[in-house]
């Protein structure tokens, strides 16, 4: 049986889904046990961490992805910033929202790197609780995840951990710490990181638990930190190739082969066949023994490759590179032929110094 190729159908795209109506979310405030409010931290101060974490309640309110994510405002507008209700799963505003409901695409770049992906601006430091919008001097995209039930069954407890943050991106690695009630999760982009990080706040997987959602401090490991920075690094290279001209890029390692005298280091250009079958070697023309080191074979290419040089230019460039490089290596062989070699030193250089060869003496 010969298999047929079937092709998916396209998806429509659809109008994003008012998650709740205007009014039906409570907003009164819990009791909160601090007794001074921080208006730098944007919390209530001088209170215990644990009474905090104990008050904290359920969300009312959870983001569902396949259901409520559309086109919006913003996808009109070119507004890159994704909508904070939304992933909380409360936005009232739907199609008619100015940010955008959907998460963040693998290829998305935020106009301004100090900023995370809800517009939100991010500290020069962590807050003490690793909660908060996050730091713009450092790329984190680890969470921190506490106060989870765990299951019995290891697989069991893996699979719900998934299940419940994949939706958010993609899951590179994750780690389970049993009998502790902590998890932590790495997003492959740190805006999905971002994205979860308010998506998971106050929710539960598939027990009671109300779960504790910060940035997770760096890992101390040096292998990771060596990873990262490889990480990182590829990214900046792949981002500056991509921006980079071949034709600057070619004219640039020529200009710096001709100065360096290394016919080697000339940009490479793959010719296509139609060029090879328009080339054309013409045989050398008779001239003199002074002349026939100056001489070379002729080649006539149609420029059709669209770089910066064509090949006449480029292979002009390499004669005059193969001359710069004879000629340097010449001058090399005249200064080791003019060396005198030094006398042996007697008692006349050795008195020289204090004037006894002098007949004014």
């Amino acid at each position: 049986m010969s298999a047929t190729a079937t092709v998916a159908p396209k998806r429509k795209l659809r109008p994003a889904r008012k998650q709740v109506a205007e009014g039906e979310v409570d907003k009164s405030e819990a009791i909160q046990p601090g007794k001074e409010y921080n208006i730098w931290y944007n919390k209530w101060a001088g209170g215990d961490k644990e009474d905090a974490l104990a008050n904290k309640t359920l969300s009312q309110t959870r983001c569902i992805i396949a259901r409520d994510a559309g086109y919006t405002r913003a996808d009109a507008t070119g507004n890159k910033y994704c909508c904070l209700f939304f992933a909380r799963g409360c936005c009232p505003y739907g199609h008619e929202c100015n940010y955008l409901h959907r998460l963040p695409l693998p290829n998305h770049v935020l106009p301004d790197n100090s900023r995370d992906c809800f517009g939100r601006e991010k500290h020069g430091d962590y807050r003490d609780d690793m909660g908060g919008v996050g730091s713009f001097n450092r790329v984190n995209r680890t969470l921190y995840v506490g106060k989870i039930h765990e299951s019995p069954d290891k697989k069991q407890a893996e699979e719900t951990l998934l299940r419940h943050f994949g939706e958010w991106g993609k899951v590179l690695r994750w780690n389970i710490l049993y009998n502790r009630g902590v998890a932590f999760v790495m997003y492959d982009s740190e805006l999905n990181a971002q994205f979860a990080k308010e998506a998971m706040a106050n929710q539960s997987m598939d027990g009671d638990e109300i779960l504790n959602v910060r940035w997770a401090t760096e890992d101390p490991n040096p292998g990771e930190k060596k990873a990262e920075a490889r990480r990182i690094e590829d990214m900046g290279q792949k981002a500056i190739a991509g921006m980079l001209d071949e034709g600057l890029v070619e004219a640039a390692q020529t200009v710096r082969a001709l100065e360096e005298g290394d016919e080697q280091d000339f940009y490479h250009i793959e010719h296509s066949k139609d060029n090879e079958e328009d080339e054309e070697e013409l045989p050398e023309q008779p001239s003199d023994e002074d002349d026939k080191e100056q001489r070379r074979p002729i080649k006539k290419v149609k420029n059709t490759n669209g770089g910066f040089f064509d090949a006449d230019a480029l292979d002009n460039l390499k004669f005059y590179a193969e001359l710069a490089k004879k000629q340097a290596l010449e001058d090399q062989e005249r200064v080791k032929e003019r060396k005198v070699p030094a006398k042996p030193a007697g008692m006349a250089s050795l008195l020289g110094g204090y004037g006894s060869g002098d007949d004014s003496d």
